[in-house]
């Protein structure tokens, strides 16, 4: 019992090796002591833990470990027979292991655990006096806690090298997106989206499923990652899955798993993603393209999250905090019978409307100068802002294609000026409308009302008819008898665009 705390007591080999060697010598003659390990994929032998902690000696010898001696080794550990005796004659079966400097009597115990060989426990005797086969016997009794001692030294120098590639992995991914760490920042989250960050901070104290509505390139993905990170599941595994980008037959086995044999191709079992989620949150980006049937699944999961895999019996139980995505305009897919009304009633609890760019201007400079700095650090690029005219220039681009449109505009700019500047003006060129400048009343007085004719540019005609909605409402934008509820649209949705457009509810009160 002694020899296993002693082996397990610390996870420093060294350490552990300088207690057993006192524990040794109270029993035999033995003027120094080492651990070794096999590492397998270099093939040789590695001291690991030597006492005395001295060079004299060099024991033992890191040298290749032939297909020979590992052979030979393993079958001593299969025995359980110790190697004793002169150490030339040792070395003529272990040539690894034992340095050419020794010349004592030395005594190898092979250690290793369910027949798998891990690696060596070597005794050089004292001057002179050799060993017998009562030290062998009292040597064995090392060979478990040993052995348990090399193998979780094994598991710990494994998680180390996996660790030290996944960190490598890590800077790769970083620098290849342009990024300096995992959390991405929430551009304007004190501006523009500043109400939005608001619900997220309700939200993600609780488990509720999340709806995030909001077109495409708007940062759906980003505010997903928040509600995740500020949640008590933030130590857990967070997954997207891009529910479009699914082939419609295979969307049952990646979201829910299936096991070997359910279907052609199934050589193996596989753990969907809920399962992959489990004990964190599932990001269902573009949830409008799952077909029915999946969406049937889905509800199950949300209702009472039981789990079956594709061909399989068994139900598993998951707990998995689900945030969905979508630009597309589900309860009208209800309506039309293309999403499920449960389904919809279930994942927009708390729904999470994302305005357009075009909605949150002020965010501009903001978002252009971090966009410049992810440029320059995937480029290579010395770091080049943008200045006040090419925020002008940003700022009067509709953005059809939000802050993901921006985000390349911003790259391609970065490519353009190559070092010297971003070329704004050429990276937008002509690939979509420029906004109009608002039109702004006076202060105080109620813009006239012009008749709309066919002629009219878009803006001006929700100009107009916004006005003429606030003139019946008396300027009143909430409530029941508000402007919002009349144009069927979100009050902070209704108030942005008017803001966009110039427009004061206080001139119609």
């Amino acid at each position: 019992m002694q020899a296993w705390r002693v082996a397990l007591g610390s996870t420093q080999p060294d350490n552990a090796l300088q207690s057993l060697h006192r524990l040794i010598a109270e029993r035999l003659q033995v003027r120094c002591v080492a651990l070794t390990w096999l590492d397998r994929s270099l093939g040789h032998w590695d001291t690991i833990a030597l006492s005395p902690r001295s060079r004299e000696g060099s024991l033992p010898g890191v040298s290749s470990c032939t297909r020979t001696e590992a052979g030979r080794a393993a079958r001593l550990l299969k025995t359980g027979e110790a190697l004793y005796g002169p150490a030339d004659r040792v070395r003529a079966q272990l040539p690894g292991l034992i340095a050419g400097s020794i010349v004592d009597d030395v005594l190898v115990v092979m250690l290793g655990l369910d027949d798998t060989l891990l690696g060596a426990l070597t005794l050089v005797a004292e001057r002179k006096r050799p060993f017998a086969a009562a030290d062998a016997k009292v040597a064995r009794l090392l060979h478990e806690p040993l052995s348990a001692a090399l193998a979780h030294y094994g598991q710990v120098r494994e998680l180390a090298e996996l660790r030290q590639a996944a960190e490598a992995d890590r800077r790769s991914l970083l620098s290849r997106l342009g990024r300096t760490g995992v959390v991405e920042e929430v551009v304007g989250a004190d501006s523009g989206l500043r109400e939005v960050m608001q619900r997220v901070h309700l939200v993600a104290r609780s488990d509720a499923p999340v709806l995030i509505l909001g077109e495409t390139g708007t940062g759906k993905e980003v505010v997903a990652r928040a509600i995740h990170r500020e949640s008590r599941r933030a130590g857990g595994p967070f997954l997207r899955v891009n529910c479009g980008a699914i082939p419609g037959e295979l969307i049952d086995s990646e979201l829910f798993g299936h096991e070997r044999g359910s279907f052609t191709g199934a050589v193996s079992q596989r753990r969907g993603w809920f399962e992959q989620a489990d004990g964190g949150t599932l990001f269902l980006d573009e949830v409008g393209e799952l077909p029915l049937a999946a969406q049937v699944r889905l509800l199950r999961i949300l209702q009472d999250g039981n789990l079956q895999r594709v061909g399989g019996e068994r139900q598993w139980v998951v707990d998995v905090r689900v945030v969905a995505a979508t630009n597309q305009d589900l309860h009208g897919m209800v309506a039309k019978g293309g999403f499920r009304e449960d389904l919809w009633y279930r994942l927009a609890v708390f729904p999470v409307r994302l305005p357009p760019l075009r909605e949150r201007v002020t965010d501009l400079p903001a978002l252009a100068k971090h966009f410049a700095h992810r440029a320059a650090t995937r480029l290579g690029l010395p770091l080049q802002l943008p200045n006040a005219a090419d925020i002008e220039l940003l700022r009067r681009y509709a953005w059809p294609g939000n802050v993901r449109e921006l985000s390349a505009v911003i790259e391609r700019a970065a490519i353009l000026g190559n070092g010297h500047g971003l070329q704004i003006d050429t990276a937008l060129g002509f690939a979509g409308p420029m906004a109009p400048e608002p039109e702004l009343d006076e202060p105080g007085r109620v813009p006239e009302l012009r008749v709309r004719d066919e002629s009219m540019k878009f803006d001006d005609a929700v100009r107009q008819h916004i006005m003429q909605t606030l003139m019946r409402c008396h300027g009143r934008v909430n409530g029941p008898f508000g402007a919002a509820k009349l144009l069927d649209v979100n009050p902070s949705t209704l108030r942005a665009r008017m803001r966009k457009l110039g427009i004061r509810p206080a001139q119609f009160k």
